[in-house]
């Protein structure tokens, strides 16, 4: 008997010690999550209440749109990170444009990839001629646009232009 109280005391005080540290660890990660929304959500009304061009990335809905200070000059339809390689949630600024480039990666080698402006490291806003699957997540992390607007929006931003990437 008395194994069988020691069991179910061992047992009570693991669950407690399990709860208090996802408690924590839940409470810690949802913090750190509304801190970064907080972060872009300021970011887009900073820029909304500016007259730049800035770029934003919708994943939730697989939209980008082209914005003049709080003027929309530009949306469609894209193809963000599906979810092994997703496309990562910030602010960021153009970095680099190409015309055309060659992309590699683990499971790939497109070359020729139009009108590319990378904004994240490896990230980029690129055309796609590989697929039409606009609208759905199929990439390595970058943003699919069909090739002719991403011709348009490669002619309109310029190094240094903000990108939003929100859900």
């Amino acid at each position: 008997m008395k194994n069988l109280l020691t069991s179910r005391l061992i047992i009570k005080v693991f669950v407690s010690a399990a709860l208090t540290i996802t408690s924590f660890f839940s409470y810690s990660i949802t913090t750190e999550a509304s801190q970064w929304e907080n972060l872009i959500a300021t970011r887009m009304l900073e820029l909304q209440e500016s007259d730049k061009r800035w770029i934003s990335i919708d994943l939730s809905n697989q939209r980008l749109i082209a914005w003049e200070g709080n003027k929309a000059v530009y949306a469609v339809i894209v193809s963000t990170g599906k979810a092994s390689t997703p496309t990562r949630l910030g602010t960021f600024k153009v970095q680099t444009k190409y015309r055309t480039t060659r992309m590699t990666g683990p499971g790939y080698d497109v070359p020729d990839v139009p009108y590319t402006m990378y904004y994240d490291g490896g990230m980029a806003i690129h055309g796609a001629y590989w697929h039409n699957k606009f609208g759905t997540p199929v990439s390595h992390g970058c943003t699919n646009v069909a090739v002719n607007h991403a011709k348009w929006l490669f002619e309109w931003a310029s190094v240094g232009t903000p990108v939003v990437v929100h859900e």
